[in-house]
């Protein structure tokens, strides 16, 4: 119980941390000032309260299953990832690691947790998820582009320049073999431009 008290003492004041332990009546018998603050608009004092009083209803299980863990395994701890009420109709997210509290005895009196407010690194972390599936789908129509331009446009530019080029050597007037070339020209720029565009994909991907 010692260690228990000493990390009490050190983070009763604490900003980031928050320190409660739960009974094995399943109410708070103590919190810090930090978790205090932070959940009073739900019931006021929460010492005496039932432990599930702050938490989604769906998050008691996981209370109940890890701290039966600990019990099992008294000299380890467990973590769990606990959604509380902000007192806005939503929830915040907060990660604990939880330790079993024996007497001298060596009979269980309570869970001793220590946790923090973890939703703005969840949050970042659906907001990168989005990202990377935006990333991906960009991608995949870049390459259903750049697969339009390397087999779809490429064969009537082709058939254009194999055309123009046929034109060019029958027996027409310069006016028109001046329009041949000019032809020709644009649509040899436009055959390279897809071909760095294609070249330039394939590079990418050899990068990835």
């Amino acid at each position: 119980m010692h260690n228990f008290k000493d990390t009490i003492r050190l983070l009763e004041n604490s900003h980031f941390f928050y320190i409660i332990i739960a009974g094995i009546d399943g109410k708070y018998h103590y919190v810090n000032k930090n978790y205090a603050s932070a959940f009073d608009h739900i019931s006021g004092e929460i010492v005496g309260k039932p432990y599930f009083l702050t938490m989604h209803p769906d998050d008691s299980k996981v209370c109940e299953e890890v701290s039966a863990m600990c019990f099992r395994y008294p000299d380890q701890s467990f973590p769990a990832t606990i959604r509380k009420h902000d007192g806005k109709g939503g929830y915040i997210v907060t990660q604990w690691e939880y330790t079993a509290m024996i007497t001298e005895d060596g009979s269980p009196s309570g869970v001793f947790c220590i946790g923090h407010d973890i939703t703005e690194v969840v949050v970042a972390n659906q907001e990168l998820e989005v990202a990377k599936t935006e990333i991906e789908e960009k991608n995949n129509l870049l390459d259903e582009i750049v697969w339009e331009q390397s087999h779809v446009l490429r064969r009537p530019l082709a058939n254009v320049i194999g055309l123009v080029n046929i034109l060019n050597k029958m027996d027409i007037d310069q006016n028109l073999k001046n329009i041949c070339e000019m032809l020709i020209e644009s649509a040899e720029q436009l055959d390279d431009a897809i071909h760095r565009i294609v070249r330039k994909k394939d590079a990418d991907k050899r990068h990835q």
